[in-house]
């Protein structure tokens, strides 16, 4: 198949192509750059130096990737959303989707537009991140995770595969989140006009640890240092250094001394 490119775009030295890749116009490839078959870089789209782009991967429009990002076969950069009549979700015009330096996106994953990825974070295969969500340095999203729209997420936080983090959820810095954890932002389960102002995903503090299957509700706070127990239903805030267990959760005991971050 015939490569194809634009041009107005710009390709640095060294830059290796598969068959069948076409890139648009203004966009820009980084000097050693690797790009596999049947990739599509629209318009405007910027690949640093150093990258490696897997088979049947597309990079829509003015998305960014930082130098030495690595990105699996058949993932989507930088997609726009499709909302229905009745979203929640924020309409308007979005930013292009920006990766930092040293980024892996693993195979089949989404990735949206407004939404930035911090240096050396890990996506897993078939993850995705929907738009206007900031996601700090060295995160990890593990394999299937879903990560909805206008969610923040700190520095080192991990994410292990399977879990779901709705819209609107603050996620600090250190923060562990098992396999199979459901947060939650409505109430009112999408009846009644009352929910549009009322909805809110929680808040998960710093260094905290939510085990696996666990389900927050809407709005609920999770302290510092927190641990949740596998298979808890959290139905109210948990105070910071906080054991809570069980259905509905409830406190136990304080987290013990040697495991809080400041002692690793």
């Amino acid at each position: 198949m015939e490569l194809v490119i634009h041009p107005e775009a710009v390709v640095g030295a060294d830059v290796t192509f598969g068959a069948g890749v076409v890139v648009g116009r203004g966009a820009r490839i980084g000097d050693g750059s690797v790009v596999g078959s049947f990739v599509h870089i629209s318009e405007g789209a910027v690949i640093g130096e150093g990258c490696t782009i897997g088979d049947h991967v597309t990079v829509h429009p003015g998305t960014v990737l930082g130098e030495g990002c690595t990105v699996s076969d058949f993932a989507v950069l930088g997609k726009r959303p499709k909302l229905g009549p009745r979203s929640t979700a924020k309409g308007g015009d979005l930013a292009p989707l920006t990766l930092g330096p040293r980024c892996s996106v693993g195979s089949h994953t989404v990735l949206m537009a407004g939404t930035t990825l911090g240096a050396g974070c890990i996506v897993g295969d078939g993850a995705g991140v929907r738009e206007r969500c900031s996601i700090g340095e060295s995160v990890v999203i593990g394999r299937a995770v879903t990560v909805e729209n206008d969610t923040t997420i700190g520095s080192r936080t991990k994410i292990q595969s399977g879990a779901y983090i709705t819209a609107y959820v603050t996620i600090e810095d250190d923060v562990f989140v098992a396999p199979m954890v459901v947060t939650t932002n409505d109430n009112f389960m999408g009846r009644t006009e009352k929910r549009f102002a009322l909805l809110k995903g929680c808040t998960i503090r710093r260094g905290a640890r939510v085990g696996g299957g666990a389900h927050i509700l809407p709005g609920i706070e999770i302290g510092e240092e927190a641990f949740v127990a596998t298979g808890a239903v959290v139905t109210k805030d948990v105070p910071p250094r906080t054991v809570v267990m069980g259905v509905p959760a409830r406190p136990v005991r304080e987290v013990p001394d040697e495991e809080l971050l400041e002692n690793q």
